[in-house]
């Protein structure tokens, strides 16, 4: 690689501004250690990122006259929050102080800065334009908003996903709600079974970390769904709705009442797509829920290796056997499944890992995977699971490439696909009709 063509590394100086500093060319992170970051994995930063400060971490960049890594002394290191769609290559590399504090629950990809633009180690992976930030209008959602809640009086799920998700932490599904459009967000279940180390709904007051936002407080009703998600189904262009949401617990605990919903639902309408989005925990309950006209199931996971998994999600009452069997469950049943795999450079691709994902798919049958940004301080993220050393690693891309190569009609994205996708020509762009 002509290091010519490498952006330069970016520092901040602690009071919000941002410069480059020529002398070094941006590095990348991968697990524990800083690379080189291949010109071809270069574009420029898609509209509706931004760049963060990291306070108390130096940046690592390369020397343009020697080649070899080194520290940036100027300012703290920089890395940049890249859209939904997209999917980081490479983690910011940076050298971390003993004092620094904890950074929040989002991703830290690399971020150079060449020709007047921000550049970043990342692709689209996804066509879908559903979280695009320019697809927003505030006019449209604030008149939805009203609406639905004016048409809601009394349902709280109505008054949840507006007041709190969408008008306080202007969530991407809710305000797709308020704008008539794609997927409606269902959340269903206060509690959760797993214990995860980065869960962004509930943080226990020990914990340094903050949670992102508000946990749902209270136990929906089947009827409260029913009452506005049949309209949404009847009436928005390529619908979903879509148990398990950010701002909840694990859905599957309340599935009684999403049997009850899905099947007072298909008495109205047998349009759109019905999803849940869930840790696979309870694989009988997802058989029971396929049987009444569950269309796709999403499980997060962090790895599809067991031990890193559970020192993540730290699991109560159910195996990472289950979440096996609740996919091969549900693609048994003839439904549309997918993971939501948190992509951590360095983790992700190393070999074990690729070693353990392409079985996952072949147990399972596995339909689709959605390449998720993860959110979280990478420190912290590899102290909390004790991972130390990580072996061999082939680069994100390179993973994604073998795994299409092997597994050709499994498909790659971000989203949960509407059932015209499911169902019909996959590759293409329903949001942008």
């Amino acid at each position: 690689m002509a290091l010519l063509d490498s952006p330069f590394l970016l520092y901040s100086d602690g009071e919000g501004q941002i410069f480059e500093d020529t002398s070094l060319y941006t590095a990348g992170r991968a697990g524990w250690d800083a690379y080189p970051i291949p010109e071809e994995d270069w574009i420029e930063l898609p509209e509706g990122g931004s760049l963060y400060e990291l306070p108390g971490r130096r940046g690592i960049g390369i020397d343009v006259e020697t080649g070899l890594m080194r520290l940036c002394e100027k300012g703290w290191a920089v890395a940049a929050f890249i859209p939904p769609a997209h999917t980081g290559l490479y983690v910011a590399a940076y050298e971390t102080k003993e004092d620094a504090p904890l950074l929040p629950l989002f991703c830290y990809t690399a971020v150079g800065w060449q020709d007047g633009k921000h550049y970043v180690p990342a692709i689209r992976i996804e066509k879908d334009i559903r979280q695009d930030c320019e697809g927003y209008d505030q006019d449209i959602i604030d008149e939805g908003t009203e609406k639905l809640l004016e048409t809601y009086k009394s349902n709280r799920l109505v008054q949840h996903l507006m007041e709190n998700c969408c008008q306080t932490y202007t969530c991407p599904a809710a305000r797709n709600f308020a704008m008539g459009r794609w997927e409606c967000p269902i959340p269903i279940s206060p509690a959760c079974n797993a214990n995860c180390i980065g869960c962004i709904s509930f943080q226990p007051i020990e914990e340094e970390i903050v949670s992102n936002q508000e946990r749902l407080s209270f136990r929906p009703t089947a009827a409260e769904v029913v009452e506005y998600t049949v309209p949404h189904l009847m009436t928005a262009p390529f619908p979903i709705v879509s148990f398990g949401q950010g701002c909840e617990g694990e859905p599957l605990l309340m599935w009684e009442t999403i049997k009850e919903a899905i099947i007072e639902i298909r008495k109205h309408t047998d349009k759109g797509s019905i999803n849940i989005n869930s840790n696979g925990s309870n694989p009988k309950a997802v058989a029971e829920l396929a049987a009444v006209g569950l269309d796709s199931l999403r499980v997060s996971l962090n790895s599809a290796q067991e031990s890193i998994y559970n020192a993540y999600y730290r699991p109560n009452n159910y195996k990472f056997a289950d979440i096996k069997e609740s996919l091969r469950v549900m693609s048994a049943a003839g439904k549309w499944t997918s993971i939501n795999y948190f992509v951590f450079p360095g983790m992700t691709d190393s070999e074990a890992e690729y070693e353990a994902l392409r079985q996952l798919i072949i147990d399972t049958d596995l339909k689709m995977i959605q390449w998720r940004n993860f959110n979280i301080d990478p420190d912290w993220y590899l102290g909390k699971i004790g991972v130390t050393e990580i072996g061999d690693i082939m680069g994100v891309k390179q993973m994604m490439e073998l795994i299409q190569e092997e597994f050709p009609n499994l498909k790659f994205g971000y989203y949960n696909p509407p059932i015209e996708r499911i169902k019909g020509d996959f590759t293409q762009n329903f949001a942008h009709h």
